[in-house]
């Protein structure tokens, strides 16, 4: 029997839909991966912002993390909002028993709407049990900042690498740049540092983008694709959903991305054969 690709992600729900688990199964869909969900908060918001938040239960989360390795183990795991200690503490002890390979950090703090999403005891949890777990971690500027009390890329991905952060993605889609929007990657503790540059999109529906963008590479990497390729690949993804949606009304505030630009079919394999995404397009691999 052939399989699909699944992806985890562990995240907050968004009642309006743009960010948070709801974005990233869009994503994971929309690149052809098989999307699982565990779920650390609930958010009353929409674009204009968010009202309200209610961590879910911390035995709760890691039930549906060691539920789904029970029966479809993922290939690639993101996390994302992990809203107080507690959480954080349940999903890295899930994170651990599983040894996640493939764990793409998203240090979720403050909404688009400039909303604070986690409590202050969850950063310091953060440092400590998630980011020495981490495939990558992808802060924007300011949650680098926060983090770090750094103010240039470099000195917050040393700090990041110092804390545990093998692999820093520095996410510069914040900035008030109108004719670019820069990443800062720094792979290998520093050894391998370079920039990825994509055209500014002229829109307000930027809500979710963070998300998308680490649920992105999660899908790729479980596809197969290396790191760096993967990240590459992630910062396409998102550029072209904000294409696609830069010109449609979704709410009066920060409206979502458009996922579904060129939605790919559910990618599947045959578990006994070994395919190299990067190199190999041989029949076995279903576009």
């Amino acid at each position: 029997m052939r399989q699909y690709y699944p992806v985890l992600t562990i995240a907050g729900s968004d009642s309006c839909g743009g960010a948070g688990i709801q974005a990233d199964i869009k994503t994971i869909s929309a690149i052809g991966c098989y999307g699982m969900s565990a779920i650390t908060a609930v958010t009353a918001q929409n674009t204009m912002g968010v009202v309200a938040v209610q961590g879910i239960d911390p035995a709760i989360v890691a039930s549906q993390i060691e539920m789904v390795f029970a029966d479809i183990p993922p290939m690639a795991v993101k996390t994302g909002m992990l809203f107080n200690a507690e959480v954080v503490n349940a999903v890295a002890g899930a994170i651990e028993q599983f040894s996640v390979r493939n764990l793409v950090v998203d240090p979720v703090m403050v909404s688009t709407s400039g909303s604070r999403l986690i409590e202050e005891d969850a950063v310091e949890a953060l440092k400590t049990r998630i980011f020495t777990q981490a495939l990558l971690v992808t802060p924007n500027f300011r949650e680098a900042q926060a983090l770090t009390g750094e103010s240039s890329h470099y000195e917050q991905a040393q700090a990041l690498h110092a804390m545990g952060c093998s692999n820093v993605v520095i996410k510069g889609g914040d900035s008030q740049a109108k004719d670019f929007k820069t990443d800062y990657v720094s792979l290998d503790c520093g050894a391998q540092t370079f920039e990825i540059r994509a055209d500014a999109v002229d829109t307000r529906n930027t809500h979710g983008t963070g998300c998308t963008f680490s649920a992105a590479i999660a899908s790729y990497l479980a596809l197969g694709y290396k790191l760096d390729d993967a990240i590459k690949a992630g910062k396409l993804y998102v550029t072209r959903a904000l294409e696609a949606g830069a010109f449609v009304q979704c709410g009066h505030g920060h409206g979502p991305a458009n996922h579904f630009f060129a939605p790919r079919r559910m990618k599947n394999y045959n578990p006994g054969i070994t395919i190299d995404i990067n190199t190999d397009q041989s029949d076995e691999y279903y576009d």
